[in-house]
């Protein structure tokens, strides 16, 4: 299996969402109880969202090159899963009345600044990408190993919180990939068009008469003349020349 054609293993935030996964799967085994969550909702509820995000970053950069438009959809969804994980650890913070760190304090400057390495995969990436997840990990566990877990639930507010940020940038240049490339839909539009035209020129389509491209028929939509055939150039909407058809 060709691991190395999924781009998502070299994706810094889908790095961190897994860092994000396994802090909070911690978390839980290890500060939720039968006295606190005794039907064991939240803990299924955290853990879920806690998965939702690698998931579906992994799904959507899998969609690249077939679907950017799904790619941004999926890509918004760990976000949002993300932004729910969030929330439920502010709750437990004020549940024990307590607040989130603030951005002032030593321990979130220090949180936030810690970085993530790059990724060096060679040939053997599913293997090399846990290492270095688990290396990633283990650059956080001062704060996410510490049996307070006010601390815990701060150190994975702050990554969470990170995380969003960091796949809002990822959203912004999906988008503007996509306004220059366009999405499947466009691709499939553009390669009819082309095969359209090549047929019109095999056929002795006569050439526009604006910008000398060949023509193709098309069939008026709407109006008194809905259903007629008639030339139009095939670089429309660049170009919106016309003949009729004698």
């Amino acid at each position: 299996m060709q691991i190395r054609n999924f781009g998502y293993f070299w994706l810094d935030t889908w790095v961190m969402a897994n860092v994000v996964q396994l802090a909070t799967q911690d978390f839980c085994l290890r500060f939720l109880n039968r006295t606190n969550d005794p039907c064991g909702r939240q803990f299924d509820q955290m853990t879920q969202a806690a998965r939702s995000a690698p998931a579906n970053i992994a799904e959507g950069n899998s969609r690249h090159s077939t679907s950017k438009e799904t790619e941004m959809k999926l890509t918004d969804v760990a976000r949002a899963s993300l932004a729910e994980l969030a929330n439920d650890f502010v709750n437990w913070l004020l549940h024990l009345g307590e607040v989130p760190w603030s951005i002032y304090s030593d321990e979130y400057r220090e949180v936030s600044a810690t970085t993530l390495d790059r990724p060096d995969y060679t040939d053997d990436v599913l293997h090399q990408s846990g290492i270095h997840i688990l290396k990633q990990q283990q650059k956080f566990d001062k704060w996410l190993k510490n049996d307070d877990s006010l601390t815990a639930a701060n150190c994975i507010l702050i990554l969470c919180n990170r995380l969003v940020m960091m796949l809002g940038k990822q959203i912004e240049t999906q988008l503007d990939i996509f306004r220059k490339e366009g999405g499947f839909t466009e691709a499939l539009t553009a390669e009819r068009l082309a095969a359209r035209a090549q047929q019109s020129v095999a056929d002795g389509a006569p050439q526009c008469p604006k910008c000398g491209r060949p023509m193709i028929k098309r069939m008026v939509r709407k109006g008194i003349n809905s259903g007629k055939l008639f030339w139009s150039c095939s670089g429309y909407p660049e170009c919106n020349g016309t003949r009729n058809i004698v």
